[in-house]
């Protein structure tokens, strides 16, 4: 059974930093792309950022301006998102989600498995 389990999320002021975690099981980890995603109250979910399977390739939506780092460790079955310089419009559920092969997309149809979430909150 597949199973993605996020973690790391919680309530930050604005400027703070957070490192969101998902843990995977059930399936051979190293082989997929890994995303995060998020959805913020009343908005449709939006992709933030992918990684290939390897850790080598990674793309990240342009909104992020380069304040978001994803990052894997194939050995504990674990992909990272290192938030910087939040902002209260960063407020959302961040989902990890597990694609369908070695190279992610920003289409959410594109990943196969999906997290429950964890939420970050931003207070100004």
């Amino acid at each position: 059974q597949v199973q993605l389990v996020e973690s790391g999320g919680g309530l930050v002021q604005a400027g703070d930093s957070l490192r969101l975690s998902c843990t995977a099981s059930g399936y051979t980890f190293s082989r997929v792309a890994m995303g995060w995603f998020r959805q913020a109250p009343g908005k449709e979910r939006e992709f933030v950022a992918t990684i290939s399977g390897n850790g080598a390739i990674t793309y990240y939506s342009d909104s992020l301006n380069g304040r978001f780092t994803i990052s894997r460790d194939n050995a504990k079955n674990t992909v990272y998102l290192q938030t910087n310089t939040l902002k209260p419009e960063d407020t959302a559920v961040y989902y990890c989600a597990a694609g369908r092969g070695r190279f992610g997309t920003a289409i959410g149809n594109d990943y196969q498995y999906w997290g429950q979430g964890t939420l970050v909150t931003v207070s100004s």
